[in-house]
């Protein structure tokens, strides 16, 4: 039963997170007071993901450095400077601008590896990608953030560190000695992670938009359009440079969803601890779009499949 809930909010992720993000709108006073509470969120989605690691997903980094490398590169270039760009172009305001920048800093997003073995993409590439990209978190997101957002608003990238110590890497860290040392308990439980997830992600999203409806109805328009162009930037320049790599067509798929999708969640944990609700909203909607945008990519993808191509087991959460 677990299994079937798990795959079913895995399926329709992005219609429950669009809900949540309506049902928290029309009601912000019952969420607002979640907003405490999504660093400990993220938490738990971050040692879900953890459980789910195993060593053979960084063997590919040993195996095949390059592409991992090139799509790392292309994570921590296109959607920093993308967002920067973007939040510029748009004139948005300081606070705005930030929470653009925080969400092109931040790691890949978990869901970007079920999107890219939906879409007949080199899975483990996803996987390597979000990995390599969640572990670098630490020492690049802050430095990425102080550097782009720093004209915007005073950024204290020490504490930034710190919170992504403790909400990412720590989880992280905890999830992967499970998995290691007390894995029959964690296979009892891997079932009920997407699901697990799905709740956290909506729970996230609830809180921010109930802490900051009042600003999402005067900028709404401005923040969907700056977060559709921020997402479609990076799903197509992240196929691009995997092009340019010579990257075959699984690993452009890969590459492209991996840099388009973001871990909105981390970027609205920090813009909620360390700024404002309102610096939270480009994550939350990014949140709703990037699921959207990314199975309409995938389900466009999954017609077309690529010759020569080994299967991947999915084995990830949403």
């Amino acid at each position: 039963m677990i299994q079937r809930i798990s795959a079913f909010t895995g399926t329709w992720l992005p219609a429950i997170v669009l809900v949540a993000a309506a049902v928290a709108f029309a009601t912000p006073g019952t969420f607002a007071p979640l907003g405490g509470l999504v660093p400990y969120l993220l938490m738990v989605i971050m040692l879900g993901m953890g459980m789910t690691l195993r060593p053979e997903d960084f063997a590919i980094i040993g195996r095949r450095p390059l592409p991992v490398l090139l799509g790392v590169a292309a994570q921590y270039l296109v959607m920093p400077l993308a967002g920067y760009g973007l939040a510029r172009a748009l004139d948005m305001d300081p606070m705005l601008a930030v929470g653009m920048v925080l969400v092109g800093a931040a790691p890949g997003g978990t869901a970007s590896n079920v999107m890219v073995f939906l879409s007949k993409g080199d899975t483990a590439l996803s996987v390597a990608m979000t990995s390599v990209s969640t572990l670098l978190a630490p020492l690049l997101t802050p430095v990425l953030v102080l550097w782009l957002a720093g004209e915007f608003l005073p950024v204290d990238a020490g504490d930034l560190f710190v919170s992504i110590i403790q909400i990412v890497l720590v989880p992280v860290v905890v999830g992967l000695l499970l998995r290691r040392f007390a894995a029959r308990a964690v296979e009892k439980v891997l079932d009920a992670l997407p699901l697990v997830s799905v709740v956290g992600i909506a729970l996230v999203v609830m809180a921010v938009v109930g802490g900051s409806a009042d600003a999402l109805l005067e900028v709404g328009a401005l923040v969907i359009l700056a977060v559709v162009l921020h997402n479609g930037l990076g799903l197509v320049l992240g196929y691009g440079l995997a092009k340019l790599g010579r990257l075959p067509a699984t690993g452009r798929r890969a590459v492209s969803i991996e840099v388009g999708m973001q871990n909105s969640g981390l970027a609205a944990a920090l813009a909620t601890a360390h700024f404002n609700p309102v610096a939270a909203l480009p994550a939350a909607v990014f949140s709703v779009w990037h699921n959207i945008s990314g199975s309409l990519l995938a389900g466009y993808w999954s017609r077309r499949p690529v010759s020569g191509r080994e299967p991947e087991p999915a084995g990830r959460d949403a």
